[in-house]
């Protein structure tokens, strides 16, 4: 493997209601937000985002990061796996001028109300098999998704991702280091199948055989 960095030091940082949240959370919402249709994205606030809308200031400041990590020009190209309603893929074509980047996500939602602008290089595909041939891409970029799945289809997902990338890639998933971590987390998450620590995931990382950069999403 590469290495734990963390990539998105630039992202945004909000402030968390955890105990709010985890009073308000049942486990039929969460059922209803990991079908990721349109109740996750744009319906009410305890099934998901309660309204998915671009905004420049959450992915335009990690670019950068990005392109001085991997050292990204024109002609480069890059996958996004969970690209969602594809507006990391419209930041980075807007930062990084010929930058081929490609985004899937599992929700035909997210990609049917995608940005316009990229909806032509989003498709609708699952993480556990990328619909790409070995090595097509450069590099692969997947935030906050790899956990949405079960532990089996984790491993498949991240071997997936070492498959089709050529140069490098850089995921995030839920993790913690701690107990009190494991139960912040647990009222946090709406999603993830799989919240492991962060000795546990990296095991998880070996067995698939995944050699890229990752980082932990801890709330």
């Amino acid at each position: 493997m590469d290495r734990e960095i963390d990539l998105l030091v630039n992202y945004p940082k909000a402030a968390r209601d955890l105990s709010t949240r985890a009073d308000n959370k049942t486990e039929a919402d969460r059922q209803i937000a990991r079908r990721f249709g349109r109740e996750f994205f744009d319906g009410d606030r305890r099934h998901g985002y309660g309204g998915f809308a671009y905004s420049p200031r959450f992915w335009q400041p990690v670019v950068p990061t990005f392109q001085q990590h991997w050292d990204l020009k024109a002609g480069d190209s890059v996958l996004d796996v969970g690209c969602a309603k594809g507006f990391m893929v419209h930041d980075f074509q807007t930062v990084i001028h010929g930058l081929k980047i490609t985004g899937v996500d599992v929700s035909d939602y997210a990609i049917t109300n995608s940005l316009e602008t990229v909806r032509p290089f989003l498709q609708v595909a699952n993480a556990k098999e990328l619909p790409f041939v070995d090595g097509s891409f450069d590099y692969v970029i997947s935030i906050n998704t790899v956990h949405n799945l079960a532990i089996d289809d984790c491993t498949r997902a991240l071997s997936e991702i070492e498959r089709v990338s050529r140069r490098g890639s850089f995921i995030t998933v839920d993790a913690y280091r701690n107990e009190a971590e494991r139960k912040r987390m647990e009222d946090w998450n709406l999603t993830a199948l799989t919240i492991l620590s962060v000795h546990e995931w990296v095991e998880v990382f070996k067995d698939a055989g995944y050699s890229g950069d990752y980082f932990w999403f801890i709330p």
